[in-house]
């Protein structure tokens, strides 16, 4: 192999690479600050003050991990799976979601279309096994992500809402991104999903509406993003609180919760989650959760085996709920799927509007 060979390869491969930045510099996905959600095929049920009703929050991982699986970006290997391995994943999520019958549905990491996922629509068809319409906002979305090898290619991954209930309006509100050009070009732009639902007094509307805000936190970053982004969830809930609404936000903080259980670190590596204050809600309103299970297990390898067996391994509680001071809340509970179908359990929330 001569010098010129070697070096033509080198200037080629520079090409390659200068070609693909600009690729995604001038296709880069870059919503607005608020953008509005399409609510056209939402439901017609009217939800009732004086009412109990039940909100599920998960974390699918789009269907790729389950128990089998790892995820590279904690130290595993998977970046996609084949076919058969992630439908029968999603096969589970479907039917426990059909079991749990909740009536309103937050779901995080979950796949429109994309590479990852084999094209499948997740979000149709989790609407379609549930009977409720569906929300979506994106908070991934790139016509190709170069890394890793092999690579995650297209991908238009986000948060849905579904529910039957009567949805006056939805919104993307985008939330801090932490990472910088060329970086920030094939990365997550977080954001809140948030849906205005009217509440009714029997039969007559009343001036108030209840405030579902769907969301799922930074992660992989120095813990900096994570409270600014909280900062903004928590500043937009009490101003909707203020205008004398209901709210209710449910998902993924990638925070542990205060006073809550801490899991002991098994790795010295292993991700560490934020941490949630007391002092960044104000009074009367609280976290719920339930920290008697995890809600979410370590990726850095399969959930199988001796480790996960005699419990082995690096858990996190950080799925919950925040409500406003005029909900009242009957229960939070951590659904133990024991990491079935997802790395994250369900969270089941049972409340009340006053």
């Amino acid at each position: 192999m001569t010098k010129k060979f070697v070096l033509a390869c080198f200037i080629f491969a520079i090409l390659i690479f200068i070609l693909l930045v600009i690729f995604l510099s001038v296709f880069e996905y870059r919503p607005s600050t608020i953008e509005s959600v399409s609510v056209d095929n939402c439901g017609k049920s009217k939800l009732l003050i004086h009412t109990e009703y039940s909100a599920l929050s998960w974390n699918i991982g789009y269907g790729s991990l389950g128990k089998n699986d790892d995820f590279f970006m904690s130290g595993g290997k998977n970046v996609s799976l084949s076919k058969k391995s992630l439908q029968n994943n999603l096969d589970g999520i479907y039917k426990r979601l059909g079991e749990f019958n909740a009536d309103i549905n937050l779901i995080q990491e979950v796949d429109f279309k994309s590479s990852r996922t084999w094209k499948i629509n997740i979000v149709e068809k989790i609407s379609d096994v549930l009977a409720q319409p569906f929300v979506f906002a994106s908070n991934y979305k790139c016509l190709f992500v170069p890394y890793p090898i092999p690579p995650i290619g297209n991908i238009n991954s986000g948060l849905a809402t579904f529910s039957d209930f009567e949805t006056a309006e939805a919104f993307r509100y985008s939330l801090p991104v932490p990472f910088k050009w060329p970086v920030r070009l094939a990365n997550l732009k977080r954001c809140l999903l948030v849906s205005r639902i009217p509440v009714y007094d029997g039969e007559n509307i009343s001036k108030k509406e209840l405030v579902i805000v769907n969301l799922h936190l930074e992660a992989f970053d120095d813990g900096t993003a994570k409270r600014e982004q909280t900062k903004v969830l928590v500043d937009f809930m009490n101003s909707e609180f203020a205008k004398g609404n209901y709210v209710i936000a449910g998902g993924d903080f990638n925070q542990s919760f205060p006073n809550s259980k801490v899991y002991p670190t098994t790795e010295q590596d292993d991700w560490v989650p934020g941490k949630l204050e007391s002092s960044d809600l104000d009074s009367g309103w609280a976290f719920y959760f339930d920290d008697s299970l995890p809600t979410c297990r370590s990726t850095c390898a399969p959930y199988v085996g001796d480790r996960a067996e005699k419990k082995d391994w690096q858990y996190y509680v950080i799925d919950g709920f925040i409500a406003s001071p005029n909900v009242q809340v009957n229960c939070v509970k951590v659904l133990d799927e024991d990491f079935e179908f997802s790395d994250h359990n369900p969270i089941l929330f049972k409340f009340v509007l006053k």
